[in-house]
This record gives structure tokens, C-alpha cells and sequence, in this order.
């Protein structure tokens, strides 16, 4: 069936954007890629002046500076908050690498790993095998949450922030989908209506268990919660990198698969995923007469954890009380995209025994995006340890955070120069509270 164009299809389309920048240079002050390496190309006035040269036939598109000057961004979104004209500059980005794409095709590594993921079972497959092998090459902490590289390939890897202090959360060997059935239903009373949970890669594979723990309080609030196997990735890591093509693949999976769970609501705990369903999929589809529908439909009725629970039911107050001390990190995706913040907040603050701390700049990006951090890993450091800064002048013991991505370069820098702070997803310390007042509970009886 053919598809009429869209800007991911024809870079001319997104001449009208180009035309809106008035070259005033507030995106500047906020970008976290200048802020890092302090050059005018990393700036996005610099890189939509490149964009009218190519589009004007100056300059050629896979001139290899103009191409390291594309993928020299986060996709943060921050130069979009500080516009005057308000210039969306994610689809100049994503316009300019999906005709880079098409001019070029892919590296072959990136070709391999995206042909992989357009068939869950074969992804599936290989991060399975992958969570059975992973000891070959990393080493695990005492504390069990922990992975490091081993020598020597830690040595091999220290160019792209693989060295031996590098930490992150190892794969499961039994993801989040494994875990439970497909339909998890409420125990005590009958259910106050049934919701889709779409895991995302990450949760569903290194952060399984904030995964149950989302669940856990669907289920604590009366929400009978359906998990489809059939699910694969929200796309965001490959849109970001121009293939199109196995982007589509993947919204016509998801949105096919979860038309199947008659569910009224579809709900992430990843501002990626979420930000997908809300926004790319009806852009990316947008001229297709059977799935653009579809995905309208789905992205009105797409929402983070946090605004379901706040805003859409009432959320039954949290009783159990957690000591702790705990700041927030507004993930670009969740805060820029789904414009999710004060909801997070509102859950924390709510929760018995915690004593909130807000940063100096809770929004400002973490320098993880994605790939980013392995493509761009000094700029993406240099952006982290500004981040762990702040973190460290709340002295708060825990960091809590809405976006799997940003838990695992957050975590990977408080390790090189925080002071120690857990970092958690926010979900996971609502559902520690009501852990806490089942046991006080059955203590009292």
C-alpha cells in the first residue's frame, strides 16, 4: 500500500522549519552539547544553517563533517523549550539523517543490529543468549547490580567509556514479559478497568524489576494490567538513526499488537517509549490510511505511569513510609515530549518518610541519548558530571528518575563522582511504600 511522504521521506519538506529560526542563538544557552565542548557547530542555529546549504545544493549531505555534525546531538529537545519562533528542530534532525540514510544506507553494524530488532523473537533471542555470555566479557559487583567490563576488554573499550570503572546493569537472563502472565489480574476486588503495559526494551531486559514494580502498583490501585509477548521496541533508538523503514515495521507491530488487548489505555514508564506512542508514530504514519487511524487513536490514550495514576484514576495514597532523601531527573523525552514533570513529583512527595530535594536544574540533560553516550562519549561524560554536580548539592541519598536510558548513565557517573546515591525509578519507591504498609499491616493484625 503505498504511503504519501512524509518529512522522514522528503528533506524538502522541512524547509518551513528551517525558515522559522531567526539565528538568535537562545538555543545556545541550553544546549548540552556547546555546553560541553563550547563550539558554535554543536549549536542548533549552526546546524540549521548547514541544513539550508544542503537543502540550497551547497553542501553535499554525507560530507563527513556535515555528518559528524548531525549525529553531534542528543535530541534533547532543549533548544525547542528556549525558541522564540518555536522551531522543531527534533524533525530537522530526524529529516536530515533519514536522507542521509537514504543516500548512504546504513553502516553495516547498524544494519545488522536494526534488521535484528524488526523481528522480536530474533532480538529477543539474541539478548538472551547475550544475558547467558555476558560474565565472558564483564564482571559482576558484590552488590549483584552491577556489570564492569573485564580486561582486555576494558582496554579495548576505554575510548567509548567501556574501562573497568564503567557500570552498568546487567541483561537478564529472564526478562520482565518472562515474569509474569499476559494478563495480571487484581487479587482483592474486581478490577476498576484494564490497562496495556508497554514494557519497552529496557525495562523488559535491565530494569525488570522496576518493571514488576510498575505493575505491582497498577495492581495495588485496582488496575487489572495486560503484558502482549508479541510487543517489540517503541523504535526511538533507530528513528534517531535514520532507518525509517524498520521504524514503520515496528509501529505496525505494536500498534496491530495492542489493538488486540482491548484495552482502553496504554500505559510506559519510559519517556522514550511513551513520547513514541504519543508523537512519532502518528507523524511516522501519518498519510497511511489504515495505520495513521490507528496510531491517532493510541496516542490519545498513551500516558506515563505517573499522569495515569494522578490524572486519570485517583491514586490510593501511599501509607508506608520509606526514609529516605530523594531528588528527581527530568528526562528530556518524558519532560519535552510527554510534558510529564510536576506528576512525578507529586507521587514522591506524597510518599511517607521521604524528604524531597530538587536540583538547581532537574531538566537539564544527562548526556545519555542513547548511542549517544558511545558515538560522542567525552561530550557525553563532560554533560554527566555536570548532572552528578547537581545531584551532589542536594545531598539527597537517592536520585529518582522516569527514563530507563537516564537510570543507566546516571548510575554509570554517580559511581565516578557522586557520592554514592541509589538511583531508582520513581515508580519503584511507591511500590516499596506499599510493600511497607502490607507488612505493617500483618504486623498490627
Amino acid at each position: 500500500m503505498a504511503v504519501t511522504k512524509t518529512y522522514h521521506d522528503d528533506l524538502a519538506i522541512i524547509r518551513e522549519e528551517l525558515d522559522k529560526c531567526m539565528k538568535c542563538g537562545n538555543c545556545m544557552a541550553v544546549c548540552p552539547v556547546y555546553g560541553a565542548d563550547k563550539v558554535e557547530t554543536a549549536v542548533t542555529r549552526s546546524k540549521i544553517t548547514v541544513a539550508e546549504a544542503v537543502l540550497d545544493g551547497e553542501l553535499e549531505l554525507d560530507d563527513p563533517q556535515v555528518s559528524e555534525m548531525l549525529f553531534n546531538c542528543l535530541v534533547c529537545k532543549s533548544c525547542m523549550t528556549n525558541c522564540p519562533t518555536k522551531v522543531n528542530f527534533d524533525r530537522i534532525m530526524l529529516a536530515l539523517r533519514a536522507a542521509l540514510v537514504r543516500k548512504n544506507g546504513l553502516p553495516w553494524l547498524k544494519r545488522m543490529i536494526f534488521s535484528t530488532i524488526k523481528h522480536p523473537k530474533l532480538f529477543d533471542a539474541g539478548l538472551r543468549v547475550g544475558a547467558a555470555m555476558q560474565s565472558l566479557v564483564f564482571r559482576g559487583d558484590k552488590s549483584g547490580k552491577a556489570i564492569s567490563p573485564r580486561s582486555p576488554f576494558a582496554l579495548v573499550g576505554s575510548g567509548i567509556g567501556f574501562d573497568a570503572e564503567r557500570q552498568l546493569p546487567g541483561l537478564n537472563v529472564t526478562p520482565l514479559r518472562e515474569r509474569v502472565p499476559t494478563v495480571v489480574k487484581v487479587n482483592r476486588t474486581a478490577a476498576k478497568m484494564k490497562v496495556a503495559f508497554f514494557t519497552g526494551d529496557s525495562l523488559n531486559y535491565f530494569y525488570p524489576d522496576a518493571g514488576m514494580d510498575l505493575i505491582e502498583v497498577l495492581t495495588a490501585n485496582d488496575i487489572e494490567v495486560h503484558i502482549p509477548k508479541e510487543q517489540s521496541c517503541c523504535g526511538v533508538p533507530v528513528l534517531v538513526h535514520g532507518d525509517i523503514d524498520t521504524v514503520r515495521t515496528l509501529a505496525r507491530n505494536n500498534l496491530d499488537t495492542f489493538d488486540k488487548t482491548g484495552c482502553e489505555y496504554l500505559i510506559t514508564g519510559c519517556g522514550s517509549c511513551g513520547g513514541a506512542w504519543q508523537h512519532d508514530y502518528t507523524e511516522i504514519m501519518a498519510a497511511d490510511p489504515v495505520y495513521g487511524p490507528k496510531a491517532e487513536y493510541w496516542a490519545k490514550r498513551t500516558y506515563d505511569i505517573s499522569t495515569f495514576l494522578t490524572r486519570v484514576i485517583a491514586i490510593r495514597p501511599p501509607k508506608g513510609r520509606v526514609e529516605r532523601v530523594v531528588t528527581y531527573h527530568d528526562s528530556c523525552h518524558l519532560k519535552k515530549t510527554m510534558k510529564v514533570f510536576a506528576e512525578p513529583r507529586e507521587i514522591l512527595k506524597s510518599i511517607p518518610g521521604i524528604t524531597f530535594k530538587e536540583m538547581t536544574a532537574p531538566d537539564t540533560c544527562c548526556g545519555s541519548g542513547g548511542s549517544y553516550v558511545l558515538s560522542h562519549y567525552d561530550t557525553s561524560s563532560t554533560i554527566g558530571r555536570k548532572k552528578i554536580e547537581d545531584i551532589n548539592r542536594t545531598k539527597a541519598d537517592t536520585v529518582s528518575v522516569g527514563c530507563p536510558a537516564c537510570m543507566m548513565q546516571l548510575f554509570d557517573n554517580v559511581h565516578r563522582s557522586g557520592e554514592q546515591q541509589e538511583v531508582v525509578h520513581y515508580i519503584s519507591l511507591l511500590a516499596e511504600s506499599y510493600r511497607r504498609e502490607q507488612v505493617s499491616s500483618s504486623v498490627s493484625r
